[in-house]
Protein backbone atom coordinates (compact mmCIF):
# COMPACT_ATOMS: atom_id res chain seq x y z
CA UNK A 1 0.00 0.00 0.00
CA UNK A 2 1.00 3.46 -1.03
CA UNK A 3 2.14 5.55 2.00
CA UNK A 4 -0.50 8.42 2.93
CA UNK A 5 -0.24 11.76 0.92
CA UNK A 6 -0.31 15.12 3.55
CA UNK A 7 -3.00 17.08 2.27
CA UNK A 8 -0.71 20.64 2.88
CA UNK A 9 1.53 19.41 0.05
CA UNK A 10 -1.25 19.15 -2.51
CA UNK A 11 -3.33 21.58 -4.27
CA UNK A 12 -7.28 20.86 -4.39
CA UNK A 13 -6.89 19.75 -7.70
CA UNK A 14 -4.05 17.28 -7.22
CA UNK A 15 -5.98 16.44 -4.34
CA UNK A 16 -8.95 15.35 -6.70
CA UNK A 17 -6.54 13.58 -8.88
CA UNK A 18 -4.94 11.38 -6.20
CA UNK A 19 -8.92 10.51 -4.75
CA UNK A 20 -9.61 9.39 -8.34
CA UNK A 21 -6.40 7.58 -8.18
CA UNK A 22 -6.44 6.06 -4.97
CA UNK A 23 -10.13 5.52 -3.15
CA UNK A 24 -12.69 3.45 -4.14
CA UNK A 25 -15.84 6.01 -2.28
CA UNK A 26 -15.99 9.27 -1.52
CA UNK A 27 -14.09 10.82 -4.16
CA UNK A 28 -16.77 13.66 -4.33
CA UNK A 29 -15.80 15.18 -1.45
CA UNK A 30 -12.55 16.16 -1.83
CA UNK A 31 -12.94 19.34 -2.69
CA UNK A 32 -15.11 20.30 0.89
CA UNK A 33 -12.30 18.12 2.40
CA UNK A 34 -9.66 20.30 1.13
CA UNK A 35 -11.16 23.68 2.19
CA UNK A 36 -11.71 22.44 5.83
CA UNK A 37 -7.79 21.52 5.78
CA UNK A 38 -6.29 24.67 4.35
CA UNK A 39 -8.80 27.27 5.73
CA UNK A 40 -9.77 25.72 9.23
CA UNK A 41 -7.09 23.45 9.86
CA UNK A 42 -9.25 20.15 10.46
CA UNK A 43 -9.45 17.04 8.66
CA UNK A 44 -12.51 14.93 9.59
CA UNK A 45 -13.84 12.94 6.46
CA UNK A 46 -16.61 11.50 9.02
CA UNK A 47 -18.12 15.31 9.09
CA UNK A 48 -19.30 14.94 5.71
CA UNK A 49 -21.78 12.11 5.67
CA UNK A 50 -19.59 9.40 3.63
CA UNK A 51 -20.43 5.97 5.02
CA UNK A 52 -17.63 4.17 7.44
CA UNK A 53 -15.95 2.35 4.73
CA UNK A 54 -15.23 6.14 2.88
CA UNK A 55 -14.01 7.46 5.81
CA UNK A 56 -11.71 4.76 6.56
CA UNK A 57 -10.69 4.90 3.00
CA UNK A 58 -9.84 8.77 3.19
CA UNK A 59 -7.85 8.57 6.40
CA UNK A 60 -5.74 5.16 4.93
CA UNK A 61 -4.45 7.05 1.56
CA UNK A 62 -4.73 10.72 2.97
CA UNK A 63 -3.29 12.93 6.31
CA UNK A 64 -3.01 15.94 8.02
CA UNK A 65 -0.73 15.81 10.72
CA UNK A 66 0.51 19.64 12.06
CA UNK A 67 4.14 19.52 13.32
CA UNK A 68 4.64 19.63 17.14
CA UNK A 69 4.90 22.48 18.82
CA UNK A 70 8.75 22.28 21.29
CA UNK A 71 8.06 25.54 22.58
CA UNK A 72 7.11 29.37 21.87
CA UNK A 73 9.29 32.14 23.03
CA UNK A 74 8.25 35.85 22.61
CA UNK A 75 9.58 39.17 23.16
CA UNK A 76 7.26 42.73 23.36
CA UNK A 77 8.26 46.13 21.47
CA UNK A 78 6.35 49.07 21.09
CA UNK A 79 5.35 46.97 17.39
CA UNK A 80 3.68 44.69 19.29
CA UNK A 81 5.12 41.06 20.06
CA UNK A 82 7.29 39.13 18.16
CA UNK A 83 7.08 35.20 18.96
CA UNK A 84 9.27 32.28 17.60
CA UNK A 85 7.57 28.60 17.42
CA UNK A 86 9.95 25.63 17.26
CA UNK A 87 8.31 22.85 15.64
CA UNK A 88 8.99 19.37 15.66
CA UNK A 89 8.89 17.51 11.87
CA UNK A 90 8.17 14.05 11.77
CA UNK A 91 11.26 12.48 11.70
CA UNK A 92 12.42 14.33 14.78
CA UNK A 93 14.23 17.51 12.66
CA UNK A 94 13.15 20.76 13.71
CA UNK A 95 12.51 24.11 12.22
CA UNK A 96 11.42 27.42 13.12
CA UNK A 97 8.95 30.15 11.93
CA UNK A 98 8.68 33.78 13.59
CA UNK A 99 5.57 35.83 13.87
CA UNK A 100 6.46 39.54 13.24
CA UNK A 101 4.84 42.88 14.08
CA UNK A 102 4.46 45.34 11.34
CA UNK A 103 2.32 47.89 13.18
CA UNK A 104 -1.51 49.01 12.86
CA UNK A 105 -2.38 45.21 13.52
CA UNK A 106 -0.73 44.05 10.66
CA UNK A 107 1.66 40.87 10.65
CA UNK A 108 4.06 39.01 8.60
CA UNK A 109 5.31 34.84 8.96
CA UNK A 110 8.50 34.40 8.67
CA UNK A 111 8.81 30.47 7.32
CA UNK A 112 11.67 28.06 6.96
CA UNK A 113 12.22 26.49 3.88
CA UNK A 114 15.32 23.69 5.12
CA UNK A 115 15.93 22.52 8.26
CA UNK A 116 19.74 23.96 8.57
CA UNK A 117 21.57 25.48 5.42
CA UNK A 118 24.64 24.59 3.23
CA UNK A 119 25.16 28.68 2.39
CA UNK A 120 27.40 29.05 4.59
CA UNK A 121 26.87 32.76 5.38
CA UNK A 122 29.26 33.91 8.49
CA UNK A 123 26.72 36.48 9.90
CA UNK A 124 23.73 33.87 9.76
CA UNK A 125 23.07 31.15 12.83
CA UNK A 126 21.23 28.70 10.41
CA UNK A 127 24.42 28.03 8.00
CA UNK A 128 25.99 26.87 11.72
CA UNK A 129 23.67 24.20 11.21
CA UNK A 130 24.67 23.05 7.84
CA UNK A 131 22.19 21.63 6.01
CA UNK A 132 20.53 18.61 7.47
CA UNK A 133 17.65 18.02 4.49
CA UNK A 134 15.30 20.27 2.62
CA UNK A 135 11.54 20.95 3.44
CA UNK A 136 8.60 19.15 2.15
CA UNK A 137 5.84 20.99 0.62
CA UNK A 138 3.42 20.21 3.38
CA UNK A 139 6.14 20.91 5.86
CA UNK A 140 6.20 24.65 4.48
CA UNK A 141 2.87 24.77 4.22
CA UNK A 142 2.06 23.38 7.86
CA UNK A 143 3.86 26.26 9.50
CA UNK A 144 1.92 28.36 8.32
CA UNK A 145 -1.08 26.23 9.48
CA UNK A 146 0.00 25.74 12.51
CA UNK A 147 0.66 29.14 13.25
CA UNK A 148 -3.28 30.22 12.50
CA UNK A 149 -4.87 27.24 13.78
CA UNK A 150 -3.04 25.82 16.46
CA UNK A 151 -1.21 28.98 17.74
CA UNK A 152 -3.88 31.21 16.83
CA UNK A 153 -2.01 34.02 15.04
CA UNK A 154 -2.76 36.24 12.42
CA UNK A 155 -0.92 37.58 9.49
CA UNK A 156 -1.00 38.56 6.53
CA UNK A 157 1.95 38.21 4.49
CA UNK A 158 4.28 35.32 4.31
CA UNK A 159 7.86 35.96 3.91
CA UNK A 160 10.66 33.21 2.89
CA UNK A 161 13.29 34.27 5.31
CA UNK A 162 13.47 31.54 8.17
CA UNK A 163 15.74 28.88 7.85
CA UNK A 164 17.44 27.72 4.54
CA UNK A 165 17.99 28.86 0.92
CA UNK A 166 14.51 28.90 -0.07
CA UNK A 167 15.78 28.50 -4.41
CA UNK A 168 17.44 25.40 -3.28
CA UNK A 169 14.73 23.45 -2.44
CA UNK A 170 12.94 22.07 -5.29
CA UNK A 171 9.74 21.86 -3.26
CA UNK A 172 9.45 25.35 -3.13
CA UNK A 173 7.04 26.30 -6.71
CA UNK A 174 4.86 22.85 -4.89
CA UNK A 175 4.57 25.37 -1.81
CA UNK A 176 3.99 28.60 -3.39
CA UNK A 177 0.95 26.63 -5.60
CA UNK A 178 -0.95 25.52 -2.09
CA UNK A 179 0.06 28.44 -0.51
CA UNK A 180 -1.89 30.72 -3.50
CA UNK A 181 -4.36 28.28 -4.73
CA UNK A 182 -8.07 29.70 -4.22
CA UNK A 183 -9.76 26.87 -3.18
CA UNK A 184 -7.79 26.70 -0.39
CA UNK A 185 -5.78 29.68 1.53
CA UNK A 186 -5.88 31.72 -1.10
CA UNK A 187 -3.27 33.86 -0.71
CA UNK A 188 -2.71 36.39 -2.98
CA UNK A 189 0.91 36.36 -4.64
CA UNK A 190 1.86 40.11 -3.97
CA UNK A 191 1.30 38.93 0.04
CA UNK A 192 4.50 36.36 -0.44
CA UNK A 193 8.11 37.21 -0.67
CA UNK A 194 10.74 34.65 -1.85
CA UNK A 195 14.26 35.44 -0.13
CA UNK A 196 17.56 34.05 -1.68
CA UNK A 197 21.52 34.69 -1.34
CA UNK A 198 21.49 34.44 -5.77
CA UNK A 199 20.81 31.05 -6.68
CA UNK A 200 20.39 32.01 -10.26
CA UNK A 201 19.00 29.07 -11.76
CA UNK A 202 16.30 29.42 -9.10
CA UNK A 203 15.81 33.16 -10.00
CA UNK A 204 14.73 31.62 -13.56
CA UNK A 205 12.73 28.95 -12.20
CA UNK A 206 10.47 31.56 -9.81
CA UNK A 207 10.05 33.53 -12.97
CA UNK A 208 9.04 30.50 -15.16
CA UNK A 209 6.49 29.60 -12.52
CA UNK A 210 4.03 32.29 -14.19
CA UNK A 211 3.59 33.93 -10.70
CA UNK A 212 3.81 37.74 -11.59
CA UNK A 213 2.83 39.61 -8.19
CA UNK A 214 5.02 37.33 -6.29
CA UNK A 215 7.38 39.13 -4.75
CA UNK A 216 11.46 38.84 -4.53
CA UNK A 217 14.21 40.23 -2.33
CA UNK A 218 17.85 39.56 -2.71
CA UNK A 219 20.23 38.90 -0.22
CA UNK A 220 22.98 41.66 -1.05
CA UNK A 221 25.05 42.38 2.37
CA UNK A 222 28.14 43.50 0.12
CA UNK A 223 28.52 44.56 -3.28
CA UNK A 224 32.11 43.93 -4.24
CA UNK A 225 33.14 40.88 -5.13
CA UNK A 226 36.31 40.12 -2.44
CA UNK A 227 34.03 40.88 0.64
CA UNK A 228 30.76 39.43 -0.60
CA UNK A 229 32.53 36.02 -1.07
CA UNK A 230 34.41 36.40 2.49
CA UNK A 231 30.62 36.88 3.92
CA UNK A 232 28.43 34.35 1.50
CA UNK A 233 30.66 31.70 -0.09
CA UNK A 234 27.87 31.53 -2.85
CA UNK A 235 29.29 34.56 -4.09
CA UNK A 236 32.73 32.39 -5.16
CA UNK A 237 30.15 30.27 -7.11
CA UNK A 238 27.86 33.09 -8.77
CA UNK A 239 30.20 36.69 -8.39
CA UNK A 240 28.08 39.34 -8.33
CA UNK A 241 28.26 40.59 -12.20
CA UNK A 242 26.25 37.26 -12.64
CA UNK A 243 23.55 38.00 -9.85
CA UNK A 244 23.18 41.14 -11.87
CA UNK A 245 21.86 39.44 -14.80
CA UNK A 246 19.88 37.28 -13.44
CA UNK A 247 18.22 40.12 -11.63
CA UNK A 248 18.14 42.33 -14.59
CA UNK A 249 16.51 39.48 -16.18
CA UNK A 250 13.79 38.95 -13.81
CA UNK A 251 10.54 40.98 -14.95
CA UNK A 252 7.59 39.44 -13.96
CA UNK A 253 5.78 42.39 -14.43
CA UNK A 254 6.43 46.33 -15.46
CA UNK A 255 6.53 47.56 -11.92
CA UNK A 256 8.20 44.98 -10.09
CA UNK A 257 10.70 46.28 -7.31
CA UNK A 258 13.15 43.55 -6.28
CA UNK A 259 14.09 43.77 -2.53
CA UNK A 260 17.61 44.28 -1.60
CA UNK A 261 18.53 43.34 1.63
CA UNK A 262 21.55 44.49 3.71
CA UNK A 263 22.95 43.52 7.03
CA UNK A 264 24.78 46.37 8.43
CA UNK A 265 27.75 44.87 10.06
CA UNK A 266 29.95 47.07 11.75
CA UNK A 267 33.84 47.10 10.80
CA UNK A 268 32.51 44.79 7.65
CA UNK A 269 30.09 46.59 5.01
CA UNK A 270 29.59 50.12 6.52
CA UNK A 271 32.15 52.37 5.11
CA UNK A 272 31.18 55.36 2.69
CA UNK A 273 32.85 53.02 -0.15
CA UNK A 274 30.40 49.98 0.56
CA UNK A 275 27.42 52.33 0.10
CA UNK A 276 28.68 53.72 -3.12
CA UNK A 277 29.15 49.88 -4.27
CA UNK A 278 25.50 49.19 -3.25
CA UNK A 279 24.43 51.93 -5.43
CA UNK A 280 26.05 51.10 -8.50
CA UNK A 281 25.33 47.19 -7.93
CA UNK A 282 21.47 48.42 -8.38
CA UNK A 283 21.85 50.84 -11.04
CA UNK A 284 21.27 48.84 -14.22
CA UNK A 285 18.73 46.22 -12.03
CA UNK A 286 15.89 48.75 -12.45
CA UNK A 287 13.44 49.43 -9.40
CA UNK A 288 14.66 48.43 -6.02
CA UNK A 289 14.04 49.01 -2.62
CA UNK A 290 17.27 48.63 0.10
CA UNK A 291 15.98 46.82 3.09
CA UNK A 292 18.74 47.58 5.31
CA UNK A 293 18.78 45.32 8.22
CA UNK A 294 20.98 45.80 11.49
CA UNK A 295 23.56 42.61 12.40
CA UNK A 296 21.71 40.68 15.36
CA UNK A 297 24.48 38.63 16.72
CA UNK A 298 23.96 35.00 17.29
CA UNK A 299 25.75 32.34 19.49
CA UNK A 300 28.92 33.26 17.90
CA UNK A 301 29.35 36.62 16.79
CA UNK A 302 31.72 38.29 13.77
CA UNK A 303 30.49 41.67 15.33
CA UNK A 304 28.41 43.80 17.29
CA UNK A 305 25.31 44.97 16.53
CA UNK A 306 25.73 48.73 15.14
CA UNK A 307 24.38 51.74 16.84
CA UNK A 308 21.47 54.32 15.91
CA UNK A 309 23.87 56.32 14.97
CA UNK A 310 25.64 53.72 12.18
CA UNK A 311 22.59 52.50 10.77
CA UNK A 312 21.89 55.74 10.38
CA UNK A 313 24.91 57.20 9.03
CA UNK A 314 24.58 54.48 6.70
CA UNK A 315 20.96 55.01 5.17
CA UNK A 316 22.18 58.53 4.92
CA UNK A 317 24.89 57.53 2.23
CA UNK A 318 22.47 55.44 0.54
CA UNK A 319 19.82 57.89 0.32
CA UNK A 320 23.03 60.50 -1.12
CA UNK A 321 23.38 58.08 -3.79
CA UNK A 322 19.66 58.07 -5.14
CA UNK A 323 18.55 54.82 -3.49
CA UNK A 324 15.22 54.10 -1.74
CA UNK A 325 16.32 52.66 1.68
CA UNK A 326 13.77 51.14 4.26
CA UNK A 327 15.01 50.64 7.96
CA UNK A 328 14.28 47.37 9.49
CA UNK A 329 13.52 47.32 13.02
CA UNK A 330 15.18 44.66 15.05
CA UNK A 331 12.39 42.45 16.69
CA UNK A 332 13.02 39.01 18.50
CA UNK A 333 16.68 39.60 19.03
CA UNK A 334 16.68 38.79 22.95
CA UNK A 335 14.57 35.13 22.10
CA UNK A 336 17.05 34.51 19.20
CA UNK A 337 14.09 35.23 16.70
CA UNK A 338 15.00 38.18 14.59
CA UNK A 339 16.51 37.76 11.38
CA UNK A 340 20.27 35.73 11.35
CA UNK A 341 19.29 33.89 14.40
CA UNK A 342 17.39 31.02 13.75
CA UNK A 343 18.24 27.44 14.32
CA UNK A 344 19.33 24.78 16.50
CA UNK A 345 23.08 23.99 15.97
CA UNK A 346 23.28 21.06 18.36
CA UNK A 347 21.02 19.32 15.81
CA UNK A 348 24.55 20.29 13.14
CA UNK A 349 25.65 16.33 14.14
CA UNK A 350 23.16 14.66 12.36
CA UNK A 351 24.32 16.50 9.00
CA UNK A 352 25.32 14.02 6.65
CA UNK A 353 26.66 16.91 3.85
CA UNK A 354 28.95 19.21 2.90
CA UNK A 355 27.73 23.01 4.42
CA UNK A 356 29.30 25.13 1.40
CA UNK A 357 28.11 25.32 -1.78
CA UNK A 358 30.34 24.03 -5.23
CA UNK A 359 27.71 24.28 -7.89
CA UNK A 360 25.96 27.26 -8.86
CA UNK A 361 22.45 24.90 -9.66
Amino acid sequence: MNAPIHIAGLTCQELQQHATERLTHGRGVAPRLYKDALRYGRFEPERHGLAERAVVDWRTHFAFELPEIVRVVSEESETGTTAKAVLKLADGLECECVLLPMGRDRATLCVSSQVGCKMGCRFCETARMGLLRSMSASEIVSQLLTARHVLGWEFRNVVFMGMGEALDNPQLPAALRVLTDGSGLGMSQERITVCTVGRIEGIATLQGLGMKRLNLSISLNAANDALRSELMPINRVVPLAELSLALQRYRPRANFVLGVNYCLMPGKNDAAEHAREVAEFCKPIGRVMVNVIPYNPGSVPITRAPTEDEIDTFIGRLRDHGLPVRRRITKGRSVMAACGQLGNVELRSLRKKPSLPTTPA
